[in-house]
């Protein structure tokens, strides 16, 4: 298994210094080819959006929990 090196984690503090927890868990999964960002955990949704760009954006009530990226191999 390729494990990306520190410096491409490290391009990820930014978006991480602007969740409200401060906190950010991701999960892929190869065989769906879906990208799972939690900006909360356990994040239970009450509502989500499909945008255009195959992405659904996660409520729990009116703040955003999380995103689920489909496709996400074929994204630059």
């Amino acid at each position: 298994m390729a494990i990306a090196s520190p410096r491409d984690y490290m391009k990820l503090v930014p978006t991480v210094q602007a969740t409200p927890q401060n906190s950010v868990w991701l999960t892929y999964d190869a065989e769906a080819d879906v990208l799972y960002v939690n900006f909360d955990k356990p994040g239970i949704a009450t509502d989500s959006d499909l945008t255009d760009d195959d992405v659904i954006i996660r409520y729990q009530g009116s703040d955003i929990i999380g995103y689920t990226i489909l496709h996400a191999s074929k994204r630059k």
